[in-house]
């Protein structure tokens, strides 16, 4: 099956539409989801919108959620989500964070009470576009053990990283867990077990079953050094931002719990390179540079590098999506009245 990217955006704004969001959030998620898509980050892309949907719908996000200020001193702002849906609430907040970065030479801006916000990186890109340096985290419902421990009690713990080296900026992007819940639940959509090690069943035995990984646990990426990782991501998102920690979180997988609010937080952090810089040899542009230069020197890949940026992605590209989001996707649209345009399969 195979979509160009203009329809698929189109389709996912039209659903979020119907399904009671306005047209300007709409459109910058549809973006969002569609940009992850392209990304390859499937796991966050067109597979999670029957689920945004269903939750839309059941009131598990507020369709109709405003951002508000809580608080602003400048270089430091905090958001009210009101329980709405992450990717546009997160993009807002990035730009905020690039704009004071850029005036106050850094900036932090927390969005408390959100909904998941999907694939990290998209986060970054106005700080990259601006030349900043940006650090985005989030978390969300309860997946991963602490090290020996026998019952999920942090989640993924995402960090996104985007770095203005040039040619082009590098992108970090990865879970704190040794895959992402996105990814598991593709294998199960597909039907296809899992690699060794990726999960643990509920009773915290080894599984390859996708099933039984969605609804146990996932190993933390690195052993004891990731759950680590994890533990400090929750406390600088659900701990700081808050208001719920994961283990309160519900799971946006779990059509039983599609009407509660899952008040995740999300913290971003922007830095102007060339304010923060001290005296070197090179300018601090210029040791971002190299930087890059001497990954790629040694026939390693910058971050990111495969990673088309907004301006390089028309419409017309196609994008190939799986049967089973597919037949999702459009028995979703068609129980909402979306038709489904003439760039589909």
């Amino acid at each position: 099956m195979r979509i160009d990217v203009g329809s698929a955006r189109l389709l996912v704004t039209d659903l979020l539409e119907r399904a009671g969001m306005a047209q300007r959030p709409a459109e910058r998620t549809a973006t969002a989801i569609v940009l992850a898509e392209c990304w390859g980050v499937t796991s966050h892309g067109l597979l999670r919108v029957p689920s945004y949907v269903r939750r839309l719908e059941a009131g598990g996000y507020d369709p109709k959620a405003p951002l508000t200020t809580v608080r602003d001193s400048g270089p430091l702002v905090v958001l009210d989500g009101h329980g709405g849906l992450g990717h546009w609430q997160v993009w807002d907040a990035a730009e905020r964070a690039a704009e004071r970065a850029a005036r106050f030479g850094l900036a932090a801006v927390a969005v408390s009470d959100s909904g998941h916000c999907g694939a990290l990186g998209v986060a970054t890109l106005p700080a990259l576009e601006r030349g900043l340096l940006a650090v985005v985290l989030s978390h969300g419902p309860a997946a991963m053990p602490a090290w020996d421990g026998d019952r999920p009690v942090v989640s993924t713990s995402p960090i996104a990283v985007g770095v203005p080296c040039r040619p082009r900026p590098a992108i970090v992007d990865l879970a704190t867990s040794a895959v992402a819940r996105g990814t598991v639940a593709e294998y199960a959509s597909r039907g296809e077990p899992l690699p060794q090690g990726w999960a643990l069943a509920a009773d915290g035995t080894a599984t390859t079953d996708p099933h039984q990984a969605l609804s146990g646990m996932l190993a933390p990426l690195g052993g004891a050094k990731g759950f680590a990782l994890a533990f400090a991501v929750e406390a600088l998102t659900a701990g700081l931002v808050g208001p719920r920690l994961s283990t309160d979180v519900p799971d946006p997988f779990d059509a039983n719990r599609s009407a509660e609010p899952q008040q995740v937080a999300h913290l971003l952090l922007t830095l102007d390179p060339v304010q923060l810089s001290g005296d070197g040899v090179l300018p601090v542009q210029g040791r971002l540079d190299e930087l890059a230069a001497r990954v790629a020197g040694t026939g390693g890949r910058v971050p990111g590098a495969r990673r088309r940026l907004p301006h390089q992605i028309s419409d017309d590209d196609e994008l190939p999506v799986a049967p089973g989001t597919w037949d999702s996707l459009t028995d979703t649209a068609r129980r909402l009245g979306v038709l489904v345009g003439a760039g589909g399969p």
